[in-house]
């Protein structure tokens, strides 16, 4: 899994590339929250539209990146998750916590 970092306005954007699954998660966990405490971020977007493939050690890593940023009282949201992520998004309930955009744009005018 590669992470790519961008900025707007006041939020954070991560692109995810490749399979964020049991070999990826900790690195992914490790980068994202230190971009958080480093640069004390408050409203993160995560951007899946090149995620191929997603476990539940995936989800355990946005579930953490959640549970970081709201104790901060920030936001995290999804953008562009494609057919077969979303399908574990939905199975895991985790649609109920975590809102999800149809892109990146439409995430950071309503985060």
């Amino acid at each position: 899994m590669y992470l790519k970092f961008d900025k707007s306005l006041d939020s954070l954007i991560v692109h995810l590339i490749g399979e964020l699954d049991h070999h990826s998660a900790e690195e992914v966990r490790v980068k994202i929250d230190d971009r958080i405490e480093r640069d004390n971020i408050t409203k993160v977007i995560l951007d899946f539209s090149k995620v191929t493939f997603m476990d539940s050690s995936g989800i355990g890593a946005v579930v953490g990146r959640y549970k970081k940023v709201s104790a901060k009282g920030g936001k995290i949201c999804v953008a562009d998750v494609n057919s077969s992520v979303n399908r574990v998004f939905e199975l895991s309930g985790l649609f109920k916590i975590i809102k999800k955009f149809d892109n990146v744009d439409e995430a950071v005018r309503c985060i």
